[in-house]
């Protein structure tokens, strides 16, 4: 069961989850490098979306918003993020299907989704998790599908490695953004079968 699965909440410590959104806004371009995400994902009408580790939901708000026609999922560890998540939603007047679970055991289909995004979550990984959540990610990835990813951390250099083992292509960030946390980069990239077609 997810709930009895250990996870790290926002900001680290569950007290300070309702400040999250006034802290991202504040010490990240948030605004800037999630539109940006979504800009370069090309998300058509029918298309099915997913952002693992959705936090408060403002990506998949977003989403939402820029892709009304898209079904967009959110899936997270923390049911305390979720309940602000649905809030959000319902003030933004969009539809979001919240799910609780891990980003290493993700609740879905093979081949479910069209583009998956991962925004400020890979960092709180060790290497190891890093590969396992990289790698459902890819199983649930339809063949033509895309990942999408935001974070920042001492190992970025190491993301195209593991994008790689994963099954994906092995690429490069294509853009950067500075914040008091360090570099915040910007990845996109899809299954290797694919870039062979």
């Amino acid at each position: 069961m997810a709930k009895e699965k250990a996870y790290i909440p926002a900001l680290n410590f569950h007290w300070l989850t309702p400040l999250y959104d006034p802290v991202a806004r504040w010490l990240t371009p948030e605004a800037r490098f999630k539109r940006q995400m979504i800009e370069r994902a090309g998300i058509g009408a029918g298309s099915r979306v997913l952002d693992v580790g959705c936090g408060t939901g403002t990506l998949a708000v977003l989403i939402k918003q820029s892709c009304p026609d898209a079904a967009v999922f959110g899936l997270d560890a923390d049911p305390d993020v979720l309940d602000i998540a649905y809030g959000k939603a319902a003030r933004a007047g969009v539809s979001l299907d919240l799910q609780l679970g891990f980003a290493d055991n993700l609740p879905y289909a093979d081949g479910s989704f069209d583009r998956v995004f991962s925004s400020m979550m890979l960092h709180h990984f060790t290497m190891d998790e890093k590969r396992l959540v990289l790698a459902d990610i890819s199983r649930v990835l339809r063949p033509d599908g895309e990942l999408h990813v935001a974070d920042f951390g001492h190992d970025n250099k190491m993301m195209p490695d593991l994008f790689f083992e994963a099954g994906l292509e092995k690429n490069g960030e294509y853009a950067v953004y500075w914040t008091l946390f360090g570099r915040l980069l910007l990845w996109q990239t899809r299954h290797r079968a694919q870039a062979r077609t």
